[in-house]
């Protein structure tokens, strides 16, 4: 599924599910709050905190997915076309870090 058919079908099911967008700003809290759950379980995967009992059935698929359709609703509700934005966000980073990555000893093997 591409970005504009996403946005689409979370335009979709809002109108069939959710009866209305929430507010901006009430998305944005639930953005922050979804990051937050992906972070509880990137830390506790990848870093060094473990999982309590009742936390080791966490989805990262799932939760990467709660951002995902947050960040659309946003987007939609915003006037905001994610594929565009994403394809010359795309073109900026490769003019600005053409480069910069390549030269960075940090990132040599």
């Amino acid at each position: 599924m591409g970005i504009k058919e996403t946005q689409d079908q979370v335009d979709n099911w809002i109108k069939e599910y959710g009866v209305r967008y929430f507010n901006e700003l009430t998305n944005m809290a639930l953005l922050t709050e979804e990051v937050g759950e992906l972070a509880r379980i990137i830390a506790r995967t990848y870093g060094e905190q473990s999982f309590k009992e009742n936390e080791k059935d966490k989805d990262l698929a799932g939760e990467m997915a709660d951002v995902l359709f947050v960040l659309v609703c946003l987007a939609n509700q915003t006037g905001v076309d994610l594929e565009t934005a994403m394809k010359e966000n795309l073109i900026k980073k490769s003019k600005r870090d053409k480069e910069r990555h390549q030269n960075n000893p940090k990132l040599k093997d």
